[in-house]
Parts: C-alpha cells; structure tokens; sequence
C-alpha cells in the first residue's frame, strides 16, 4: 500500500509472428499489424496466441492460405539472411587478407601497385588452375588497389608506433637515436629510434622518419620531435639519453639539436656514436700511406670507371685464374669499403701490373717498386683489423658495456703491435709479413713507417674514447655482479647491499649464465627492484646510429627515381618494423567506419 503498480515490460516482436498474418510498427514499443486488415494491437497482443485469435476471428477463411503463405515467406527470408551472414563473412576474410598482403609488400619494399599489377592476377591465375573457377573469382574481392594497399600501411603503421608509444609510457624511461639525410628527391629525413625496457628485456623499434623543411637545423630538428612527442603525449624529461653523429647541427650545446633539448631536460645525456668516432679516428693517415691509398684509388678508378677497360680485365682475371674476377670501388661513405678495396687490389696486384703495362699507364711503376706494394700491403691488413673491429660494433640489440669492451680491446692491441715494431715483427700484419719474407727490400723503412702509423692511430683512439675506459670500469657491476670489485664502492650503501645480495643469490648466478646482460637485469628488478632498474639505466643507452644507417638503406630501397614523389614515413615504419600490426582491431575499426 503506498507503491504504485510497477510498469508493465514491453513485449518484443518476433519474426515467427510472420507466420500469423502480423509485420511490426516503428513505435516505441512495437505494435503487432495484420497483413490483410492493417489493424494495429496493443504491444500487450504481442503474444501467438492473440494473434491466431484476431485471424480466426476477423480472417478465418484466409488462416490456412495465411500460415502456408508466410512459412514459405519465412523460408525464403532465413535463406537471404543465410546468404549475408555467408557474405560478411567472406568480406572480413577478404579484409583480412588485404591487411596481409600490404604487410608483405611494405617488408619487401615494393611498390605498392605491384599487387595489381602482378600478386593478385598471378593468384586467380595459381587458384583457377590448382583448385577451380569459384576460388579464382573469390580471390577477386579482395580489395588490393595502389590506393587501397597504400591506406592499409598507412592504417598499420600508425597501429605499429601507438603500440610503441604505449610500451614508451609504461617503460617510463627512454633512449634516443637520431639521424640525418638526404633522399633521392633531395628531401631531408630525419629517423628516430628507440630503446625502452620491455616485459623481459631492453627493446629498440623505430619511433619515426619525418621530412625536414627547410634547413636541417637543430631547432628545426628539435621542433620536429617536440612536435611529435606532443602528438603522442610524450615527456622530454623522460628521455635520458640521445645518441647522434658528431654533426654541429646534432651537437652544438646553442643551436644544434642537443642545445635545445637541454633547455627542455637539463638532466639528458649526449653520446658521439662509437662507430663514427672509430671511423674517425682510423681516417687520418701519414702523408706517405696517403699517397699510397691515393695511388690505389687512382688505380682502380682508371679499370672500373670505364666499361671497355673494366671488361679487359675482367678477361685478362679469367685468363689467369685469378679467385676474383674484379676490383673494389672505394667510397668514404661506406667505411667498410676501404679495407676491402685495398685487400682486393693486392690480391690482383700482378694483374693489375700487366693491365697498366700494356695500357701504358704512368702509375704500373708503383706495382715494380717492392716498398710501395709493402706499403699497400700494411694498408690491406690494418684496414682489414679496422673492419673488423667495426663489425663488432654493429648489430641489433648490442648494448654499449660490450661496445665499450671492443674499443678498449682494440686500442691494447694497437700498443701491442707498436711495441712488437719496435723488435723488428709484422708478424701480426700476415700480407705485410710474407711481402717482407719473400722480396728483397729493406725491412727497416717499412717497419718504422708501420710503428709511426701505429702510434698515430693509438693517439687517436685515445682522442675520440678519451672517458670509455674510465666509463667501463666504473660499470663492472653491472657486466657482472658476481664478482666483487672497486666499481661498486660509488654505489649508494642501500645498493651495495642489495648487491651483496644479489651475488650470493644461486638461482640468479644461474639465469645470469643462460640470458643475456639485459634480460638478466630485467630478471634482477623484479627482485631487487631499485638495483635491476639502476643497471638497466646503465644499459638503456644507444652506442652507435647503427639502426639508423641501416635504415637509411631501406629507405633507398623504397623511395627510388620511379618513385621520389613517395612520402616514406608509414612505409618506412611499416617495412622495417619488428612489431606486428593488430590486425584484429584494425579490421574492427574499419568496420564501425563502415557502419557508419
């Protein structure tokens, strides 16, 4: 007493009422309306039994012809209904699939009109042949435009950087590495990498590649990156560590891009990529060697630079068995080339002799004078050596401890060679040492013009990695904390405690010898959390640009002379990333815009 009846459920309208002669009104709630009368019930006759009683009582001798017609009706309605659901689904597939298929052709680097032109005609055709006629025209549904291939890298590039942004904020600490160049357009593209903690280890991706307008300045570059974390909800003071050549736009503490971002974190770090520096240090040479390296280059440009003289040689190789059948351009853009190119000229050095004789060149002397070609020879060794070192230096996911080791390795073994000079021994110079052996030249000049390169390049090493020794050894801890050392005495106490701890944990010791340095640590923060994150910040830094340099190279794959117009930065994300696109939500927003 007291309550009002509560409001009785509106009934809802079933399609099986079709059967009893009735369609459903637009209001709200529905009304049930006959067919042949056009009455419209109440929403409370929503029920079969009503129904039937308004047929038998108001139609009765069309009830039977009614419920025949309508079960027919029926039937015919479900099987459309059947027919749709068959297509929506066969929609999502071909959706699906040309998700897929753009994936792969921006991993391939292709144009993007090659699946018109050739992916999909050489599928119908494989399905038409292989399996029948209906698969052939299924495959044709698939949408795979220029247009619409070029949209669905779009789409899973921009999925690909939210999912990086998203492990970015959660890391909460980040490493850069950025850098420059020209296209073949001559548009100006600036890339930016990664390097966040992950779940379980370190991780690097690419963050963007966008074109610079105007100047390649550094507050041009600053306000490209600043405009991007602002898109992306990103916080400069997150960012510790950038990592860059050693360009003034990059570096100036003023106007270059560090001197900005300094204003912004005064906290953030700036480290000369290592292999630039080793590059660097390995340039500079004594005027005597110079004019060998030149010598060299001359050389090979004269037999490689013109067809007709390139294909003489080429036959005068074959004719004498030679393992090669060429020489080695050499270009200061490529670091590597150096050492290769001068290997390769003193491997073919008769051949080349005999070529430049019969050519009448004025530089077929050189190969005749023994202390030359000794010099061409030490030339090939050290920059083999140097090659070698800067291997070492490259890859994915190396961390700059080890990089730090491979420098501090190579620079003992520059004073160890100098000191061997000093008694006479190139054994450590293998083509140096057999010319000595096996021509009659003067040991001497040769020796102390190998010892006087070699203090050179022992002065500058210790030029350019002037702290890594110093910066190394600080951080024994951290390769390993097993082995007590003077490297944590600058510790905090509370973590020198916690490491303490750590070294007489067993179960650690043990993952320490089965995972690498960084997913050690990550394994570490789980159980000593301020001393695994205090490594691992250790570990964040980029040592080199090595990621950007390689994916220079996929940028000049992708945008070519046929294709300058292209604008790369999807496609660049999309080709080289280790990420794979959410397939599934993208399908789902493409279909709610369908919808709607």
């Amino acid at each position: 007493r007291g309550y009002k009846d509560a409001k009785p459920k509106p009934r809802p309208y079933s399609e099986n009422y079709v059967l009893f002669g009735f369609t459903s009104t637009s209001a709200d709630p529905p009304q049930p309306q006959c067919f042949f009368c056009g009455e419209i019930l109440a929403n409370n006759s929503m029920k079969p039994a009503h129904l039937q009683r308004h047929q038998s009582t108001k139609h009765s001798k069309s009830v039977g012809k009614t419920e025949e017609f309508y079960k027919r009706k029926l039937s015919e309605f479900k099987s459309r209904q059947d027919v749709m659901m068959k297509a929506t689904s066969v929609s999502n597939k071909a959706l699906e699939e040309s998700y897929a298929v753009s994936l792969l052709v921006a991993k391939s680097k292709k144009p993007h009109s090659i699946v018109e032109e050739l992916i999909l005609p050489a599928a119908v055709a494989m399905a038409e042949i292989m399996i029948d006629k209906k698969a052939a025209d299924t495959l044709k549904k698939i949408p795979l435009s220029n247009n619409t291939v070029s949209r669905r890298i779009d789409d899973m590039s921009v999925n690909i950087i939210e999912q990086v942004v998203k492990k970015i904020k959660k890391a909460g600490q980040f490493a850069l590495q950025l850098d420059e160049m020209t296209d073949v357009s001559g548009d100006a593209q600036l890339l930016a990498f990664v390097r966040y903690k992950d779940v379980s280890d370190i991780n690097e991706h690419i963050l963007f590649c966008k074109k610079l307008p105007g100047k390649t300045t550094g507050e041009q570059m600053f306000q490209i990156i600043d405009i991007f974390f602002k898109e992306h909800d990103l916080q400069w003071k997150t960012c510790g560590h950038i990592c860059t050549d050693g360009a003034a736009a990059m570096t100036g503490s003023v106007k270059g891009l560090f001197g900005h971002v300094k204003k912004v974190n005064p906290d953030i770090k700036w480290l000369h990529c290592i292999i630039h520096r080793e590059a660097l240090a390995s340039k500079r040479m004594s005027p005597d060697l110079s004019d060998v390296m030149d010598d060299a280059v001359k050389v090979i440009n004269f037999i490689q630079s013109r067809p007709l003289n390139h294909r003489l040689f080429e036959t005068l190789c074959d004719e004498s068995g030679t393992e090669h059948g060429q020489l080695l351009l050499h270009t200061d853009v490529r670091w590597l080339s150096r050492g290769k190119t001068l290997l390769r000229l003193y491997e073919l050095r008769s051949e080349v002799s005999v070529f430049l004789t019969q050519h009448q060149h004025p530089l077929a002397l050189v190969f005749e004078d023994a202390e030359w070609v000794g010099r061409l020879a030490y030339l090939a060794d050290i920059f083999t050596k140097l090659n070698e070192l800067n291997l070492s230096l490259q890859g994915k996911e190396s961390h700059i401890l080890k990089m730090y080791d491979k420098i501090k390795g190579f620079t003992k073994k520059l004073k160890l060679w100098e000191n061997k000079c000093d008694d006479g021994d190139v054994s450590c110079f293998p083509l140096l040492d057999s010319h000595l052996a096996t021509t009659d030249v003067a040991r001497g000049p040769v020796v102390k013009l190998v010892q006087a390169h070699l203090s050179k390049l022992c002065m500058d090493f210790n030029q350019y990695f002037q702290a890594v020794e110093k910066k190394s050894e600080g951080l024994h801890w951290v390769r390993n904390p097993f082995i007590v050392s003077e490297s944590c005495s600058k510790l905090p106490a509370r973590l020198q405690e916690h490491l303490m701890d750590l070294s007489c944990d067993q179960g650690l010791k043990m993952t320490y010898d089965e995972k690498t340095l960084t997913e050690f640590w990550c394994d570490v923060e789980k159980e000593y959390p301020e001393l695994g994150k205090h490594a691992l910040i250790e570990l964040l830094p980029f040592g080199s640009t090595y990621m950007c340099e390689v994916t220079f190279s996929a940028l000049t794959h992708i945008k070519t002379k046929q294709r300058n117009r292209l604008d790369v930065e999807n496609s660049l994300v999309a080709a080289v990333s280790t990420l794979s696109p959410e397939l599934s939500k993208l399908m789902k927003d493409k279909q709610a815009q369908v919808s709607h």
